[in-house]
């Protein structure tokens, strides 16, 4: 990951404690990284996608300023619960465009292909992002390696490291969430 694993950590644990100049020097860091997890989730995407790169990762910039007594244990960390914004930012788009999709107060015009497919992108994000929250109700610990390793795009061994647990058991159980939010899915 983009920068020294301990000059973010440092940064991370300063912001923490309420130096707000340490946040300053933290943004240019890991702004490659969170460029990186932005466009994995871009690229799920339709390419007639309302919202572009750029304005996802403003829009996770603001948030993450706006989190409250967040104790960063580590880059992980910090990059895990960027991950998590992300996707939010993405769900509450994709359901806004749902919803405007439905008639609420948008004005009429053709559906074209590109429409069809945008709206079915959207509505595909959306049944995902439900399937993962039952998932969650099941087996939190597998829905939070899926958010990882789909969403945040960590490797077994980051995932691994965040969640204090060994490679070969998050590798198991990436496996077996996969296969319940396919079937959750169908």
């Amino acid at each position: 990951m983009t920068g020294l694993p301990s000059q973010v950590t440092n940064l991370l644990v300063k912001w923490s404690d309420g130096d707000k100049s340490a946040l300053d020097q933290l943004i240019p860091v890991v702004h490659t990284e969170l460029r990186r997890i932005a466009r994995r989730y871009m690229r799920r995407q339709s390419p007639d996608h309302t919202l572009e790169t750029s304005a996802l990762i403003n829009e996770a910039y603001l948030r993450l300023v706006d989190q409250q007594n967040v104790e960063w244990k580590d880059r992980a960390h910090f990059f895990a619960v960027s991950s998590q914004i992300m996707r939010n930012i993405l769900i509450d788009h994709a359901r806004k465009y749902s919803y405007a999709k439905r008639g609420a107060g948008a004005r009429k015009v053709p559906l074209d292909e590109a429409a069809t497919m945008a709206e079915q992108r959207a509505a595909e994000f959306v049944a995902l992002d439900e399937a993962l929250s039952e998932l969650a109700k099941v087996d939190a610990r597998k829905s939070q390696i899926v958010e990882l390793r789909f969403f945040g795009g960590l490797n077994i061994e980051e995932v691994a490291e965040v969640m204090r647990i060994s490679p070969a058991t998050v590798q198991r159980e990436w496996r077996a969430a996969r296969a319940w939010l396919q079937r959750a899915i169908q």
